[in-house]
């Protein structure tokens, strides 16, 4: 019997991803493509199927009735794919799959990561920084480090909350001696700022600190934490910065708080099935980042 042409396994992929992260953005990061690539396939798929799968919803998008029906078939099959890969390989050397968000990942895990990896364990440790959510229970990773208001923990997944820093402004000594009038609120919301995904954390931030009255932020955007600190770093503006993020650069002076605050926001967290909250590896994962996160 004939098997009927099937759809690019490309193109399944991405819609895969996309209907289970709900965001075509997400889907990129997970699958180390574009959005305009993500956004391709998915165009080339509803084309070769003649079906319409997805549709925008505000700043994500939202499957169809076909698409879900067809979304649901497709994860099974892909389940399956993956089981049987597992099946196929050779026993492996013990391998820790973690995803992370970028941050932290850059600036501070990175540099400690030979102390989780090393003797005596000797550890394969695969480190991914995104901001997409590994699906837990399909196997996607055995662990996930968050930076979110605190995580429930219903079902199958159990979460930890490590650490709550402290959230203030940081620039640059030579970007403060270019702009000394700094020295209120006001006139911190009135400069170009440096952004993460949007103005939505700043905002938050100066809601948080007391101003009432926020004008339209404005100020460049570099999606990830990381990026935003090495802007200011390097002179550019002000970006928000964390006790832990920027505490090395407090300390050697490449960064200055720009205004003295006492804000909190959200907490760095570890999530993993509850099942396997007691096996050694992820338990050896959260002694360290509680000896990275807090005993620092």
């Amino acid at each position: 019997m004939t098997r009927p042409r099937l759809p690019s396994l490309i193109a399944l992929r991405a819609f895969e991803a996309v209907g289970r992260t709900g965001s075509v953005r997400a889907a990129g990061d997970e699958l180390a493509v574009s959005h305009t690539v993500v956004s391709r396939h998915l165009q080339n798929l509803q084309k070769s199927l003649g079906v319409v799968l997805v549709r925008g919803e505000g700043r994500g998008v939202m499957l169809t009735s076909a698409g879900l029906a067809f979304h649901s078939q497709i994860s099974q099959a892909f389940d399956i794919i993956a089981r049987a890969t597992m099946s196929a390989r050779p026993t492996p050397r013990p391998t820790l799959n973690i995803w992370c968000i970028p941050g932290i990942a850059n600036r501070l895990l990175l540099s400690r990561l030979p102390e989780l990896t090393g003797p005596p364990r000797n550890w394969e440790v695969n480190m991914q920084p995104t901001l997409s959510h590994p699906d837990l229970a399909r196997g996607e990773a055995d662990a996930e480090i968050v930076y979110a208001d605190v995580v429930a923990s219903p079902g199958a997944v159990m979460a930890e909350a490590l650490v709550r820093p402290r959230v203030f402004p940081v620039a640059s000594p030579a970007y403060l001696a270019r702009y000394p009038a700094i020295s209120s609120l006001e006139d911190l919301s009135e400069i170009a700022l440096i952004h993460e995904e949007s103005t939505a954390q700043w905002g938050r931030w100066f809601e948080l600190a007391g101003l009432a009255d926020l004008p339209p932020l404005s100020g460049q955007r570099l999606w990830h934490a990381h990026l935003a600190i090495e802007a200011a770093r390097l002179g550019q503006g002000v970006a928000l910065g964390n006790d832990v993020l920027v505490e090395d650069d407090l300390r050697s002076g490449a960064l200055v708080e720009v205004i003295s605050s006492s804000v909190y926001m959200e907490t760095y967290q570890l999530v993993a099935l509850k099942e396997r909250w007691s096996d050694p590896a992820i338990v050896a994962l959260r002694e360290w980042l509680k000896r990275v996160l807090v005993g620092r």
